[in-house]
């Protein structure tokens, strides 16, 4: 669980980090807590990122999908989306994250959808949708992440720790 392999990236966006060396769907994979969790991200470009997480596994003591579950769901998916929004030379670091929970989850699947609200030169702002396998909305969430220089030594880390 968690393996990025079935990622559909851009073609122009996978060019332009091959050129770099990158690779890309190691670059924005769910990183170490997505494996874990089971994320798995299934499309990613600046306009849209879509991934899912199993509810078994990530539940709190009522056998609900946990909140802070869904959190890092939503943070995974608005972070591609600010990353790709970025570009090869900036680095997405989330500032603000918002999350209203509206039902619970027991089973199967979250679908979560990640859209842009906001993409500037500095910070980039999405909205995700997070839905249960019948489509009712289970959390919406909101991510503001600051986009800063690429540094040295900054993409090795990030496709290090996802």
């Amino acid at each position: 669980m968690g393996e990025q392999q079935h990622v559909k990236f851009p073609q122009e966006v996978i060019d332009e980090y091959a050129a770099l060396g990158v690779d890309l769907p190691a670059l924005f994979s769910a990183g170490h807590l997505g494996t874990r969790m089971g994320v798995q991200i299934l499309e990613a470009s600046a306009e849209k990122v879509v991934g899912t997480m199993p509810v078994e596994g990530n539940t709190q003591p009522y056998g609900l999908l946990h909140g802070g579950a869904s959190a890092v769901l939503a943070e995974t998916l608005g972070s591609v989306g600010s990353m790709l929004h970025g570009g090869s030379s900036k680095i997405a670091v989330g500032v603000d994250l918002n999350c209203t929970h509206h039902r619970g989850a027991r089973s199967g699947l979250v679908t979560g959808v990640a859209t842009p609200v906001h993409r500037g030169r500095s910070t980039a702002t999405y909205e995700i949708v997070i839905s249960d396998e019948e489509g009712r909305r289970v959390c919406s969430a909101r991510l503001t992440c600051l986009l800063r220089d690429v540094n040295p030594g900054d993409a090795a880390g990030a496709g290090a720790t996802g």
